[in-house]
């Protein structure tokens, strides 16, 4: 008698969009090995055998996440049109959608689980690298805004830090549902710092 074949694990990719899937419609914590291994038809042991602990699920699906953000956020900075019209784009796709932003959620989960004395150097760095990915993309924009006198004539790196940090500030706001911070009043308050910090006394 043949042995039973044994059923292939599912891509690595198809794990993590279940995994960022179930945030989304059940929330961060219903996400769990045993249920993430029956929406893929993987033991949860199967799931630690491939990414050891939950933390690095968590850190490989944001990573996944980040990935198909970057792929967009890549295609709207090469579009034409002005600086101005791309950095409105690009804190467009920055901001969450609204509450309970799955990508979001779990963006503040894993930043949380990193200041565990536990946490590794390694998975802090991986973390890093995402922001500066960000970062830097953001760093051009301006660059490019202020070298074509589109915008005030600005540190690009130091205004990009104050930025993101005024983005990251507001899209915690939004992703916690915090009251009188919802998306477009969010998007309002930063085209109008947008308006007053880059543009006001353009000759």
């Amino acid at each position: 008698m043949s042995a039973p074949r044994r059923t292939p694990a599912p891509p690595r990719e198809q794990v993590l969009a279940a995994a960022m899937d179930m945030i989304a419609e059940r929330g961060l914590e219903k996400l769990t090995m045993a249920a993430l291994g029956r929406e893929v038809g993987m033991s949860s042991g199967h799931l630690l055998y491939y990414f050891r602990t939950k933390d690095e699920l968590l850190l490989q699906t944001l990573e996944w996440s980040e990935g198909r953000l970057g792929a967009a956020r890549g295609r709207l900075l090469a579009r034409g049109g002005t600086a101005r019209e791309r950095l409105d784009a690009y804190v467009d796709l920055y901001v969450p959608d609204g509450h309970r932003d799955p990508h979001w959620t779990l963006w503040l989960e894993v930043w949380n689980r990193s200041q565990s004395a536990a946490a590794e150097s390694a998975a802090r760095d991986r973390q890093a690298a995402i922001e500066g990915v960000w970062h830097r993309d953001l760093v051009a924009l301006i660059a490019e805004g202020v070298s074509r006198g589109e915008f005030r004539r600005v540190d690009p790196d130091r205004y990009a830090t104050r930025l993101r940090a005024l983005l990251d500030g507001f899209s915690i706001h939004v992703a916690v549902g915090l009251r009188g911070t919802d998306r477009a009043q969010v998007l309002g308050h930063v085209r109008e710092f947008l308006d007053e910090s880059l543009l006001a006394d353009l000759p």
